[in-house]
């Protein structure tokens, strides 16, 4: 694979070449920064690790520059924080038996700029090679200027794609904002139960973060359970971990479905929601 940045790199944990890695990929992620995947992809990598036939890669956009850090980290040079990160994520890959780790490296300011096309065109070489059939991302409701930036991205990537060449699924998970909001007849609940142990190792995995200031770990764990157990009010858990993800697939079906139309539209049936609970409550 040749990418517009030539400081990318593709790694791949079994020593295949990145093109067969992309080849068997059926689960791809595309994440903002290194150790967004394990937090918004976790599902997919559940899916995949233990399989013969499904193969999860993940695509990383920034190159970790700007990640904040105290401690053992609050010394570190932004190079030097780069290089770790980097081989944080290339770890992760290892732990999780990825089909590749891709880190495109680009800084935060190109994966934000609207008019930055290289960015872009990495993306779609990558799905052009991969042509996934499960696909995750930051949702589109995420308060991360970043976050949203690769989502973008990704979406104009994929809908590039001819159209049967689209993938079946695609998630827009939550990171940097919470999902719990939606509606629970459109939220999609992506149990990743009894894995808490591998969830834990993966995202362990990134010291810098952790020891940096960020408890990343507890933080993700927490919530997980949290959604599992606030789900439903009326009955016992049926899961004892759970991401919320929004669907994405009808944006692959319809292009002219506008993205920000289409989030804007959960957020009023939740406006409604509120609305018409409190007006039924109201004292006559």
């Amino acid at each position: 694979m040749k990418f517009c940045n030539a400081a990318a790199e593709c790694f791949v944990p079994d020593g295949k070449t990145p093109e067969q890695a992309l080849e068997r990929t059926t689960h791809l992620a595309f994440g903002a920064h290194q150790d967004d995947i394990e937090i918004l992809a976790f599902h997919g990598v559940l899916q995949c690790i233990y399989s013969r036939d499904r193969w999860f890669t993940a695509v990383v956009c920034t190159d970790g520059a700007g990640s904040p850090r105290a401690g053992a980290y609050a010394d570190y040079t932004n190079e030097q924080m780069q290089e770790t990160r980097w081989a944080e994520q290339r770890k992760a890959a290892t732990v999780g038996r990825y089909s590749a780790a891709i880190q495109l490296k680009y800084p935060s300011s190109a994966v934000k700029d609207p008019a930055n096309r290289d960015v872009l065109k990495d993306l779609s070489a990558i799905v052009q090679a991969a042509r996934p059939t499960v696909v995750y991302m930051h949702n589109p409701a995420d308060k991360h200027d970043t976050h949203l930036g690769v989502t973008v991205k990704a979406l104009a990537a994929l809908r590039a794609l001819p159209r049967n060449a689209r993938p079946e699924k695609v998630y827009g998970v939550e990171v940097w904002r919470g999902l719990d909001w939606m509606q629970d007849a459109d939220k999609i609940a992506l149990d990743v139960s009894g894995a808490a142990h591998l969830a834990a190792a993966l995202l362990g995995v990134y010291d810098s973060q952790i020891a940096g200031g960020k408890r990343y770990d507890l933080a993700t764990l927490g919530r997980w359970r949290a959604n599992a157990t606030y789900f439903e009010s009326h009955g016992v858990d049926t899961a004892q971990h759970c991401i919320f993800a929004m669907d994405l697939a009808p944006l692959m079906k319809d292009d002219t479905l506008d993205v920000a139309d289409y989030t804007l539209s959960y957020i009023s049936k939740f406006r409604d929601d509120v609305k018409g609970r409190l007006e039924k409550f109201r004292p006559k």
